[in-house]
């Protein structure tokens, strides 16, 4: 078994930029020519255009994909071409400001905090989007074109959400990047902490904001990969455990056991291991001055660094915040950036500076640097799975849905989502059975008439699943499992891993 090798969880900061191993720094090279190759990535040229993609970003890509370039290429591509066809720039450029807050507050927000690590802290309380919330948002979408139809005719719906997590990359994530009073400074900061209130959810509620949730989650597994680190999730009705199944199904397996479900006598506890008490709202036993719905209330550390260029910042509690709406950060000369407000007010264009921060913008995103050893002394608290906090069974998936509100949409299919992988692929020869009539390919065309259409599943992963929409199980251990067909093997025969073995361990078989 010498030849078996651990894969890590890449707890932060560990598998991220200035914390990588000679196999990590190795799979990012190679991503980068594959990349390049593709025409999917530019390097910097000296005294030019910087590159086209900071390392910290790619190295997303490759934790998704568990350091594996190819698969990491074949997400990195998907999402690259997604971003084209829905005009993500243009979209967070010129999003009616009005429009982006609506959307605001139907998710996560941020309260303007960190945890201990630097990690920006947000909060979402579920129990205001009922169905009468959603309806009032959705027919409220349908009145708006928030940009101009794309090729994929995504959901209007969909892009004002998109504009959310463009926020996080685009302004939250650089602006906790560049405050250095963390653990690890040398590393940006490219994950958030979720607090996600479930007090007051009825079985009803959550049936109906099943596909408002599952649509966050797949959107971001899909084009926003590793950018979740812990959830806390408080104040689980007695029925959780049977709606666990397929909520833990909306995330990758490392995201699911970084999942804290936390009783209302361990809640305060266990958030102040990971967050200073200053920084956990009231609500949840903190000292914090913070509701859901509000404006950013930036900490002391946060709000020193920035320096106010707009005489008209908001101003929260007292204290000066950033305006709601998107904002972007740019490069303002070679050692400071500059936040500007975008999106558009009464049909017009908005762009309007509103602070600088002495850090340069090369810096703040992430380009090469030498990797040193993880001090893991610096950490105020030691790395820990969610997964003893997690519900032990996993109860019926359907429990409720009679309740369901049919007004409310089913969940959205991402167009051209990549879906998370939850093993590493090997590459593998096929296992001769005598009988391994299909074709090597998965993507040649299937025939039949649809009575026989699963017929050319006998003999591979699929046998006997799509028929009984069983889909595979997977267990990953500590009582956590979850029901999968994995995309890139479920049309093709099965594999004999024997192929991957070294020569000696094959005759020892």
């Amino acid at each position: 078994m010498d030849h078996l090798t651990k894969v890590d969880s890449f707890q932060y900061p560990s598998g991220h930029l200035g914390h990588l191993n000679d196999d990590q720094q190795s799979a990012l090279d190679q991503f980068k020519v594959l990349c390049d190759k593709e025409g999917y990535y530019t390097t910097k040229v000296e005294g030019g255009k910087p590159a086209s993609h900071d390392d910290e970003t790619l190295l997303r890509y490759l934790r998704a994909r568990k350091f594996v370039p190819k698969e990491a290429l074949t997400q990195f591509k998907a999402t690259e071409d997604w971003r084209k066809e829905n005009h993500l720039e243009e979209l967070y450029d010129t999003i009616d400001v009005k429009e982006y807050d609506e959307t605001r507050r139907l998710y996560p927000q941020w309260t303007g905090r960190r945890d201990r690590r630097g990690i920006p802290v947000y909060v979402f309380e579920v129990a205001p989007l009922n169905s009468k919330a959603l309806n009032a948002y959705e027919k409220s979408v349908s009145k708006k074109a928030t940009v101009a139809p794309n090729e994929n005719k995504v959901p209007s719906k969909m892009l004002r959400l998109f504009a959310l997590y463009e926020n996080l990359t685009r302004f939250v994530l650089p602006l906790c990047t560049a405050i250095k009073d963390r653990p690890h400074p040398e590393t940006p900061i490219s994950q958030s902490n979720n607090i996600v209130d479930i007090n007051n959810v009825g079985l009803k509620q959550f049936w109906n904001l099943k596909s408002h949730m599952q649509d966050a989650s797949t959107l971001a597994t899909a084009y926003y990969p590793e950018t979740l680190d812990r959830i806390f999730v408080i104040g689980a009705p007695s029925f959780f455990p049977t709606v666990w199944s397929w909520v833990k199904r909306w995330f990758d397996p490392i995201t699911v056991s970084k999942i804290f479900i936390l009783s209302s006598a361990d809640m305060t506890s266990t958030l102040e291991k990971y967050i200073a008490i200053e920084n956990i709202p009231k609500k949840y036993g903190g000292t914090l001055e913070y509701e859901f719905g509000m404006l950013p209330m930036l900490e002391e550390e946060i709000a020193s660094k920035l320096k106010w260029t707009d005489p008209t910042a908001d101003m929260q509690s007292g204290n000066k915040s950033y305006p709601t709406g998107p904002i972007k950060w740019r490069a303002s000369s070679a050692t400071t950036m500059e936040a500007v407000a975008v999106g558009s007010e009464n049909g017009k264009k908005r762009e309007r500076a509103i602070a600088t921060v002495d850090v340069s913008l090369d810096d703040v995103h992430g380009i090469s640097r030498v990797n040193t050893k993880i001090d893991w002394s610096l950490q105020k608290v030691k790395s820990t799975s969610g997964i003893a906090t997690q519900p032990i069974d996993d109860g019926d998936p359907n429990f409720g849905s009679e309740l369901r509100d049919p007004s409310i949409d089913e969940p959205n299919t991402v167009a051209g989502a990549v879906q998370a992988n939850n093993t590493t692929t090997l590459p593998a020869g096929p296992l001769d059975t005598g009988n391994n009539d299909l074709p090597p390919s998965a993507t040649q065309p299937r025939t039949g008439t649809s009575y026989t259409r699963l017929e050319q599943q006998d003999g591979t992963h699929a046998s006997g699943t799509a028929a009984s929409a069983t889909p595979y199980n997977v267990t990953y251990g500590e009582h956590d499992e979850a029901s999968t067909i994995e995309p890139s093997t479920v049309g093709q025969a099965p594999k004999d891993v024997r192929a991957n073995l070294p020569s000696s361990a094959q005759g020892s078989s």
